[in-house]
């Protein structure tokens, strides 16, 4: 990598962090789009797995009658109980997702948390808790690979200009909601998608924008309608389409 090329980067990465916004943003309108198709179906529970600061959670209780935050962060947790305190239809749980046990959901999302949980567990969990007919939204990160690179450059030029489209002014703080705990992934896109296969039979995966892949399943074992294709504007389908 030249000279020049660094010194860009790092100009992009000040630029970047003056106008920070949250790349899961992007996402809300998939996992809000599958929340209303189960709850029209008779679904009444919802869980998001590592809630974060209970925004998604709270978008989630104006749903479902009942909808569940599960944060093992104890003081990233109490800000989603903060959040979230003036509704009566949420909780907010402190513990490990693996030790969740005593309910079922129609709809668990996770949102830019699977891979801070080991993969194939976290995945035979999910499908052990959703009740039949339910729904898995995944909004991920994987490991960047070659074959990510198209979606990482159209995600270079566009996440200035949704920054200062979102925050004009520059910011000297990380907002709030952006402050959760945050890891690495280990597992590249295929791997997931490998995972998924086995695990989650019909399962469908796509690459998109802002480093992100989405991954839906719906649960067997009910008359549901299938899960419609929904993405944020100008993704592009990977060709990972596992079907059963």
């Amino acid at each position: 990598m030249s000279p020049g090329f660094q010194r860009a980067l790092a100009t992009l990465a000040r630029f970047n962090d003056a106008h920070p916004w949250s790349h899961n943003d992007a996402y809300a309108a998939l996992v809000l789009h599958h929340a209303r198709r189960v709850r029209a179906a008779g679904g009444t529970e919802a869980l998001d797995v590592g809630c974060g600061t209970g925004n998604l959670v709270r978008r989630l209780a104006g749903v479902f009658p009942a909808a569940t935050g599960i944060e093992p962060d104890a003081s990233t947790a109490a800000q989603a109980r903060r959040t979230t305190a003036d509704l009566t239809n949420v909780r907010i749980l402190t513990q490990p997702f693996n030790e969740l046990q005593g309910n079922r959901y129609d709809l668990i999302t996770f949102v830019a948390v699977l891979h801070h949980l080991p993969l194939k567990a976290t995945l035979e969990k999910t499908r052990e808790l959703l009740r039949p007919g339910g729904r898995l939204v995944v909004v991920g990160i994987s490991r960047e690979a070659p074959a990510d690179l198209p979606w990482s450059i159209a995600s270079m030029v566009l996440n200035p200009i949704v920054g200062i489209a979102k925050h004009p002014r520059r910011s000297h703080t990380i907002p709030a909601h952006m402050t959760a705990p945050t890891a690495m992934a280990e597992e590249s896109f295929e791997e997931i998608a490998l995972a998924a296969e086995h695990t989650l039979p019909g399962a469908r995966l796509r690459r998109s924008l802002f480093w992100r892949y989405t991954l839906c399943w719906k649960a067997p074992g009910s008359p549901w309608p299938a899960i419609a294709t929904a993405e944020v504007p100008n993704s592009r389908s990977s060709g990972w389409r596992r079907r059963s």
